[in-house]
């Protein structure tokens, strides 16, 4: 027979299993979570109970799930190392930032630059100190959209900074980007891989406006990888306060850029500018107009660049005009 403190003994250790059982799915990480202006982070981060900041709310997300806001809030910066997408786009998600509002960089997880990461409905904010608005180090690809990036605007500083350090994707499209960096370094879009990188880059329907130093910096220079290629269409870069609109540097590695449908007007310096003997951009139906204020040109290739138009471009009214390279056919 089973005395009385045995069965005690059993009654317990069932209990205890009991508990272990239930313990699990309540730490699981959910694939949706939720944020919200009165949420807070000791929540689950599930609709009913939502979390505070993207920061509380990540670490409840699974590998490949997404982050929702409920409602407008300040939802604060965020280090994202897996595959995950934050939207907003049907209320206010603010993200208020000194340093980096958002940092991309998956290079101490098990599976290095393999993280894609979905960017969407979001205002990310500098405040005092900022750094860059979107920091891209390590990852598989970066999509941003539907987008406003601003006021990043200390020395050094870029709304988007795509410095990959493998082989690596961005999407930016219908996004504004303003008010970054400053008269002196800095700027809008920043696309620079580091090491073996390799960027591939899509820019579409985005706006570049009123940075400072620059609005679309590619550059390739110490690096060993094979290349940036880099794809402009439907964009206004417009506005750069102290320097140029585009501008594509090669140390010697090729740097391809393809800009087409686009508008490139009223930047201080040069519109569109190519530098080393890498570069190769084309250009075409895109109107490059009232750039370089005081001096500089509307489209310059120096260094051995090369800027070749498709003939069906709008070169006018810029301090010097420039010429391309030569035309090149449509076909």
């Amino acid at each position: 027979m089973i005395g009385t403190r045995s069965r005690i003994l059993m009654v317990a250790l069932a209990t205890a299993g009991m508990t272990v059982g239930y313990a699990t799915p309540a730490a699981a990480q959910a694939t949706r979570t939720w944020v919200s202006g009165v949420g807070d982070d000791v929540n689950p981060c599930s609709r009913t109970a939502p979390c505070k900041t993207f920061a509380g709310a990540i670490s409840k997300t699974a590998a490949g799930g997404e982050i929702n806001c409920l409602d407008p809030g300040g939802f604060g910066a965020v280090s994202i190392t897996k595959s995950m997408t934050i939207s907003c786009p049907y209320t206010e998600g603010g993200a208020l930032a000194g340093g980096n509002g958002i940092t991309v960089n998956d290079s101490l997880s098990g599976s290095p630059n393999t993280a894609v990461v979905v960017i969407r409905g979001l205002d990310i904010f500098g405040v005092n100190p900022p750094t860059n608005g979107v920091r891209f180090i390590s990852g598989a690809a970066l999509h941003i959209e539907d987008t406003v990036i601003r006021r990043f605007n200390a020395a050094n500083s870029f709304g988007v900074s795509f410095a990959p350090s493998g082989s690596s994707r961005l999407y930016i499209n219908n996004t504004r980007i303003t008010q970054n960096g400053t008269t002196a370094s800095g700027g809008g879009i920043l696309i620079q891989p580091t090491g073996t990188g390799v960027a591939r880059a899509t820019i579409a329907n985005t706006q570049v406006q009123d940075n400072g130093r620059i609005g679309v910096s590619i550059q390739m220079g110490s690096t060993t990888g094979v290349g940036n290629n880099v794809s402009i269409d439907g964009s206004l870069i417009s506005g750069t306060v102290a320097g140029d609109g585009i501008a594509a540097v090669s140390g010697g590695t090729a740097v391809n850029v393809m800009l087409t449908n686009s508008h490139v007007g009223y930047n201080a310096l040069n519109g569109v500018i190519g530098s080393g003997g890498g570069v190769v951009m084309r250009v075409g139906n895109t109107t490059i107009t009232g750039n370089a204020f005081t001096a500089g040109f509307g489209v310059v290739a120096a260094g051995g660049s090369l800027i070749h138009s498709y003939n069906d471009n709008r070169v006018n009214a810029n301090q010097i005009d420039g010429t391309f390279s030569s035309d090149i056919p449509k076909d």
